[in-house]
């Protein structure tokens, strides 16, 4: 960790994220689209008050840092081709010599009231016309590349806004055109939605393109609300000793992310468990082919996160609510199912 990430952290601490209580589902659609972003994002939709921003900020704070290219505005991988911004990437094609730099992965923040230029970045086109360069003034989504995008009241962002992030989400991309002049530039980033039910639903359309979708709710046994108050108070009275306290549960869950990341490639699963995950998805009548793919890779990486080369069963029957319940809907007006009907077409094919 760079001294200005320690300065950082030291001056707004940020709830440790083994530290919070229930909110299960949440926690392991979260750090399943860490180990691998590909499976598409999370929409997180809850009760106000349930600690939504707070787990999501605690994720980022408990990820390793990454290293990125000094000084560019991307975060580019100098090893990834992919993730490397146009500039970068030349200096690659031509042998130059790249700085490099640690850096605590971004978790940005999504205002509501965000604009696209603010989202996507703008051209000055001025500056194009007058001296022939492509001059850039990069967004949020440049910001976000290889780190988290949070959107809290997702639903009540405009949808194209919406649409905007789920395409630049799902390509890896960021493309700005304006007057003929286009500019590109990564941005690979984990899409995290939140919102409130009762302040309205996401449609169908958008809603089927996050990978998972984790529904939380109030806590409602005594003692664990308890809890839950006694360490938040703990935690603003003395932030820095109640972060110390969970020092090596963060170190153990840092370490095992890390791992299953290395170990995701060489993760199978068996063609019968494949062709019997498309049944169920065929069986719930869900559109396209994002359900089949998304429960392959969020089964893939429950198996690494719990150091396993091989994908069984109940690692399916773990994911496969998240993965799907949010794409059996047809009817706007419909609410989405508790993940009950996926359970059950999952026992009765599998049995």
């Amino acid at each position: 960790m760079t001294e200005q990430a320690v300065q950082k952290m030291e001056s707004r601490p940020v709830f440790p994220f083994t530290a919070i209580v229930g909110q299960e589902e949440m926690k392991l659609a979260l750090l399943l689209n860490v180990i691998d972003p590909k499976i598409g994002g999370v929409m997180v939709m809850g009760d106000r008050g349930t600690g939504k921003s707070t787990t999501v900020r605690a994720l980022s704070d408990l990820l390793p840092d990454m290293t990125i290219v000094a000084n560019d505005p991307f975060n580019s991988d100098p090893e990834d081709a992919e993730l490397m911004s146009e500039e970068v990437a030349k200096k690659v094609y031509e042998n130059q010599t790249l700085e490099t730099e640690s850096k605590k992965i971004p978790m940005i923040d999504l205002p509501l009231g965000a604009t696209e230029d603010r989202v996507c970045g703008t051209i000055d086109m001025e500056k194009a016309l007058s001296e022939g360069i492509k001059a850039f003034e990069p967004g949020l989504l440049a910001s976000a590349n290889r780190g988290i995008l949070y959107v809290d009241e997702v639903n009540l962002l405009d949808d194209h806004l919406v649409d905007v992030l789920l395409d630049s989400a799902a390509s890896g991309w960021n493309t700005v055109e304006r007057e003929g002049i286009s500019i590109s530039h990564p941005a690979r980033f984990i899409l995290v939605g939140s919102g409130n039910p009762e302040e309205g639903e996401l449609r169908p359309q958008l809603l089927d393109r996050f990978g998972m979708h984790a529904e939380i709710g109030t806590v409602k046994e005594p003692e664990l609300r308890v809890q839950i108050v006694e360490q938040r108070a703990s935690f603003d009275e003395t932030p820095i000793d109640f972060r110390n306290a969970y020092q090596q549960p963060q170190t153990l869950l840092r370490n095992k992310i890390v791992k299953a990341r290395e170990l995701l490639n060489a993760v199978e699963l068996d063609y019968d468990l494949r062709v019997k995950i498309s049944q169920i998805c065929s069986e719930l009548n869900v559109d396209g082919l994002r359900g089949d793919i998304v429960t392959n890779r969020a089964a893939k990486a429950l198996a690494a996160f719990e150091g396993r080369n091989k994908a069984e069963e109940q690692d399916i029957f773990r994911v496969i609510p998240l993965c799907l319940r949010h794409r059996l809907r047809k009817d706007p007006l419909e609410t989405i199912d508790s993940g009950d009907k996926v359970r059950d077409t999952f026992r009765r094919i599998f049995s």
